[in-house]
């Protein structure tokens, strides 16, 4: 990606360090292991809160550990809070751009990085849940190991890879602003399981094809993308459709447990967003059996 001209966003709080243990919260990873949390906490959905009562009340098949977090000082770690803060500002301009076409304003959300766990208005979050939204005080939590993570366990690296996770949590901060997020949790609640993981998988997918308007946008402004970065960003959604997961996890495939899309509807609906390059071609909530 070509970031050097990219704005800088002072909207980065490093929280590094001043996290805690969750020793003794009685968090523990269920759901087939390390990896299918991470997945699950990859993209989060519109409720935080759910994931963390997965935590909270799953099968005990093991507690897991993030990998430890480089010092906040060391080379790398320097790149990638300035990569953070290049790609946060990227998504700040084009989102405020959009707001301000149709007489909005964009109100940015913060980007908190933590290291091991970090307390949000939606409770507490480990860094093994991956990097999540919080609609309560519209923040994006990320922790930086979660990029090695990406890159090793879901083989999906490279910057435009990096800057698809950050983007698809904006997206969740976008859609928090058009009232979608409250919309889609209320309908949740007044369905079965089945019928709020299907809603799920609505608002998934759309902060996909979100992301993908972003970069779409991004880059016929400030020509971001280089060779091969698309490709980065479609493996990244494609390493973390459900089904790729649970094939990879317990070897089947089970449908009515999709909450994120499948790996072709991730795929789908961030090609389509980029494509396009227009929010209103975003719409899953009336997709139906194109969806």
């Amino acid at each position: 990606m070509r970031l050097d001209d990219s704005r800088r966003s002072d909207n980065v709080e490093d929280e590094r360090g001043s996290g805690s243990a969750f020793g003794g919260y009685g968090l523990h990873l269920g759901l087939g292991g390390t990896l299918l949390v991470l997945a699950v906490g990859y993209f989060m959905g519109i409720s935080p809160q759910t994931l963390l009562g997965v935590l909270n009340g799953a099968p005990d098949s093991g507690a897991a550990s993030a990998p430890a977090a480089a010092p906040a000082n060391d080379p790398t770690s320097v790149a990638q809070v300035d990569f953070v803060k290049a790609v946060l500002g990227e998504t700040e301009d084009v989102w405020t751009a959009y707001f301000r076409q149709r007489g909005q304003t964009y109100t940015p959300p913060k980007l908190v990085l933590f290291s091991g766990s970090i307390s949000s208005a939606c409770g507490l979050a480990n860094a093994a849940a991956g990097p999540f939204y919080c609609p309560g005080d519209q923040r994006v939590y990320l922790d930086l190991s979660f990029f090695r993570q990406l890159a090793t366990q879901f083989g999906a690296p490279g910057d435009f890879a990096r800057a698809y996770v950050i983007a698809h949590e904006v997206g969740h901060h976008v859609q928090d602003l058009q009232g979608i997020s409250s919309s889609a949790e209320r309908a949740e609640e007044r369905t079965s399981q089945i019928g709020a993981n299907h809603v799920s998988i609505e608002v998934e997918l759309q902060a996909d094809c979100y992301a993908g308007v972003w970069a779409a946008q991004a880059n016929r402004v400030h020509k971001i993308l280089e060779p091969g970065d698309l490709e980065q960003g479609l493996k990244a959604a494609s390493s973390v459709g459900d089904d790729t997961l649970q094939k990879r996890m317990q070897g089947t495939v089970v449908p009515d447990s999709f909450t994120h899309g499948t790996s072709a509807q991730r795929v789908k609906w961030f090609r389509r967003g980029f494509d396009s390059g227009q929010i209103e071609n975003c719409d899953t909530f009336n997709a139906g059996s194109a969806l």
